[in-house]
């Protein structure tokens, strides 16, 4: 059975954070721009495990428990303001989002 090298998983985990950056610069809908950031997250918890497995070292296993918990609470703050902005604008527009401008 032959291994994959870790390249490869360096190359997918490339892609994948390239795949969010552009979703995040691309489009306007907060729950769309939430999972790239997400998809972003994720991409760096691959290279942290790969980096990890490969100069057998935990470290990088550490990492991802903290990306990870981050991630969560970004998630849980983000949607109680796009919720909250839903509620009172019915819109939740990135473009249309100056509520908090001075």
């Amino acid at each position: 059975m032959t291994t994959i090298p870790v390249s490869w998983y360096l190359i997918v985990s490339a892609l994948l954070f390239t795949i969010g950056t552009i979703g995040v610069l691309v489009r306007r809908n907060p729950l769309i721009i939430f999972m790239s950031i997400e998809l972003m997250l994720n991409a760096v918890n691959l290279a942290f495990v790969t980096l990890s497995s490969y100069l057998d070292s935990a470290d990088g296993q550490v990492f991802v428990f903290l990306v990870l918990t981050v991630a969560a609470a970004e998630v849980v703050v983000g949607l109680a303001i796009i919720v909250s902005i839903f509620r009172t604008r019915r819109n939740i527009d990135v473009d249309e989002m100056n509520l908090l401008r001075g």
